[in-house]
């Protein structure tokens, strides 16, 4: 009597995510080979399903130029308030290019954005020059500041509720850690999401907008001169008291506060 054959076990092709690794930089999905059944058996008699389409694997999109004239902007901002650019330098787009390891392309493009705030000027067929700001320029720009924001403090003072502005206490605080360690682009950057998320609290996005703008116009360095620690650390203490005089309700306290923190004799950074 012979023997039935038996039908070899059908193997099938299914859908992996690998895992990243020198040859799979960004973790692409891959189709893996695990079996293939008979091409002479019917479906009906190895019980196996018809493999599915293969899928190309998926790869990651590559960075955007915006996103890298996003992170060249935020460096050559860190750079101008910590004083790696120096005041009435001239620095070529091609020399700050090969400092930040990219093109020539986004640093034209964040220098003209800084141009337009007024940090850096353009000098044809040379570069960008650091802009020096004098104690005139820094008492204008503290005095509209002034303007703009204390009457919206004194507006949020009398209708905003405690438990708000204590969510601003964890950034007064960044601000005085990073001042306390003489941090000076730390605190700039403490300082400015202080005064970016106390304004956002109005509501009025036009408000925060102009109001970011002025604050990166004035943490440009006078000069080249830097406040030191103590100083420093005097500013971020203004954002606590701040706070407490909001949250104690005492709005005429907190009107004084906030008009002596953006006067220009505390604010030359």
């Amino acid at each position: 009597m012979e023997q039935a054959r038996v039908a070899p076990e059908p193997r099938t092709r299914v859908w992996v995510p690998a895992q990243a690794g020198p040859a799979m930089p960004h973790g692409e999905s891959v189709v893996h080979e695990l079996a293939t059944p008979d091409a002479g058996a019917p479906a009906e008699a190895t019980g196996a399903t018809a493999p599915p389409p293969a899928r190309q694997p998926v790869r990651r999109p590559q960075p955007q130029r915006h996103s890298v004239r996003g992170q060249v902007l935020a460096a050559l901002r860190h750079a101008l308030v910590g004083g790696e650019l120096t005041p009435g330098q001239v620095y070529s787009a091609p020399a700050l290019a090969e400092r930040y390891g990219v093109s020539a392309t986004p640093v034209r493009e964040a220098m003209q954005q800084l141009a337009g705030e007024g940090a850096v000027e353009v000098v044809p067929n040379r570069g960008f020059r650091v802009a020096e700001r004098s104690s005139r320029e820094l008492a204008e720009l503290a005095e509209v500041r002034a303007m703009l924001e204390v009457p919206a403090v004194v507006r949020l003072a009398g209708a905003l509720p405690a438990e708000r502005w204590e969510e601003l206490r964890p950034l007064a605080a960044a601000g005085v850690a990073a001042a306390a360690h003489g941090d000076r682009v730390g605190y700039a950057e403490a300082d400015h999401a202080f005064h970016h998320a106390l304004l956002a609290l109005t509501g009025n996005r036009q408000l925060v907008q102009v109001t970011d703008d002025l604050l990166r116009r004035t943490q440009r360095p006078a000069g080249g001169s830097r406040l030191r620690t103590a100083e420093l650390l005097a500013d971020a203490s203004e954002h606590t008291a701040l706070l407490d005089a909001l949250i104690a309700g005492e709005c005429a306290v907190a009107e004084r506060i906030a008009r002596e923190h953006l006067s220009a004799a505390r604010h030359p950074h």
